[in-house]
């Protein structure tokens, strides 16, 4: 046997501060992590056709270190999520929108969530909710307006639970004897309540109101049908939310002091960090006509901005057809490229969740996250 003789040489360890990785924050795990972002915006703000919240989850426990955030989820984004040891991506566009039939390397798409999941990171995207926020994407595109009074273009209303009353109806019973069989078979229908006692009127008659659910409007309406006999004088009442202040989709941004539109663009050119919009003005008007009420929407704005009275559209892109009707009405049109108007808000956003999760985990931005579109 040979012996071997080791020898031991003092080294130095020296200590490097990364920005990436904050020693005194702690861990949190996905399901309570995701439980908070969204308390922090409430899916129920996004549009019925958007997709948000968390669209990859990894097997687990999974715990987060690093939140990413970035605009757009790209190959070249999703590659420095990786090298920065990111757990869980924010991003603000979905990147799965629509139904996959497969999970293979064939497209770019599919290779972000093979990527995702072969690397342990979730993918959370919330979109549309952060358009309605009172202090979300396009709360912070009015920023760039100079002193305003802002307001949705439309307003949210509050979120519903899913068994909570959408509809209310009310009818009238003759007899005491009927009250107990219509009481008897609303019992067995689920997501209906008595939002009344039952109440006598004029023509001694008892009054029932009932709040349900449009799938049990439509099993009482089958159960009254049967029971023709039973009841008279048939009400059926839609139930709308309140309107949430401040919160929803577009903004109508009121101007302290008026200003030519030619100060306007060198606000908004300012604020997205841009050498470039596109403008296209309104028939009759200049560079030094002013602007006092702007109508804007982040992303592409043709949907939310039709039809609202204003001095100037200002949004990342319009169709070509819907800026010809809001120039032939005199409205300057700023298009800024989509993303333009959306990126900015990240550093706003990082700062508000860092307050929110209480400092707890690492939030970062993507650095190559870009619009596509350039000017050459």
């Amino acid at each position: 046997m040979l012996a071997s003789c080791v020898r031991l040489v003092p080294t130095i360890v020296r200590l490097v501060h990364s920005p990436i990785c904050n020693p005194s924050r702690s861990l949190m795990d996905l399901k309570a992590l995701i439980s908070s972002l969204n308390d922090f915006a409430s899916l129920s703000f996004a549009e019925n056709w958007d997709n948000v919240g968390l669209l990859v989850e990894p097997s687990p426990p999974h715990t987060v270190n690093t939140l990413f955030l970035t605009n757009d989820l790209t190959e070249e984004v999703m590659e420095e999520a990786l090298q920065k040891k990111a757990d869980l991506i924010l991003s603000y566009h979905p990147p799965i929108f629509r139904p996959m039939k497969h999970i293979t390397w064939k497209t770019w798409k599919e290779r972000l969530v093979i990527r995702a999941l072969e690397n342990r990171v979730g993918i959370y995207s919330p979109h549309t909710a952060y358009d309605a926020l009172p202090q979300g994407v396009n709360s912070w595109l009015a920023k760039g307006l100079g002193s305003c009074t802002s307001s949705p273009i439309h307003p949210s209303k509050a979120p519903k639970c899913p068994t909570e009353g959408t509809h209310r109806i009310e009818f009238s019973i003759n007899h005491t004897q009927d009250l107990d069989k219509v009481m008897s078979a609303v019992k067995r229908i689920a997501d209906v309540s008595v939002t009344f006692s039952a109440r006598t009127d004029d023509e001694q008659q008892t009054r029932i109101s009932l709040n349900c659910t449009e799938k049990a409007l439509l099993q009482v309406v089958a159960f009254l049908s049967q029971n023709r006999e039973l009841y008279q004088k048939t009400e059926i009442l839609s139930l709308e939310k309140p309107l949430l202040l401040n919160t929803g989709m577009g903004r109508l941004c009121i101007l302290e002091d008026s200003v030519s539109l030619g100060t306007m663009i060198e606000r908004i050119k300012r604020h997205l960090k841009l050498s470039h919009v596109r403008l296209a003005l309104g028939v009759g008007r200049t560079l030094d006509t002013q602007v006092k009420v702007v109508a804007l929407c982040a992303g592409s704005g043709s949907q939310v901005l039709q039809g609202v009275e204003a001095d100037l559209y200002l949004t990342g892109e319009m169709s070509h057809h819907d800026i010809l009707d809001a120039a032939s009405q005199g409205i300057n049109v700023i298009l800024c490229e989509h993303s333009n108007t959306e990126r900015g808000f990240l550093s706003d956003l990082r700062d508000m969740l860092d307050a929110h999760l209480e400092n707890k985990i690492n939030i970062i931005l993507s650095e190559s996250d870009r619009d596509p579109v350039h000017v050459v």
